[in-house]
């Protein structure tokens, strides 16, 4: 298992184990995770499960590509460290990891 730290939109922070080869995002659905609407089902083709990585983790996660990274204009509240939880595999190296969903309203 890979736990993940998820900080909801209100501040709540969700510790969650999710399953190695899944990605974040089918995590965050099994469990209900404030603010990932996920509207393709993890296609790449939408911005609804964007999170913010924690700093510390954006390396061990990486940047986003060409295509995530266009997707993530329409994202609301974009971050330096900002992903789609769907185009992020849980491995045994993000065990830990820490995300943040942006809340709807800046």
């Amino acid at each position: 298992m890979v736990s993940i730290a998820f900080v909801e939109p209100d501040g709540t922070v969700r510790t969650i184990d999710g399953r190695e080869g899944l990605t974040v995002m089918e995590t965050a659905k099994r469990v209900g995770i404030a603010g990932i609407e996920a509207e393709c089902g993890g296609a790449c083709s939408c911005a609804t499960c964007h999170v913010i990585v924690d700093p510390d983790w954006f390396a061990r996660v990486g940047p986003p590509g060409d295509e995530e990274r266009e997707l993530l204009d329409f994202a609301r509240q974009v971050a330096p460290t900002s992903r789609l939880s769907c185009q992020i595999h849980l491995t045994r190296a993000l065990d830990g990891l820490r995300v943040a969903v942006p809340p709807a309203h800046p």
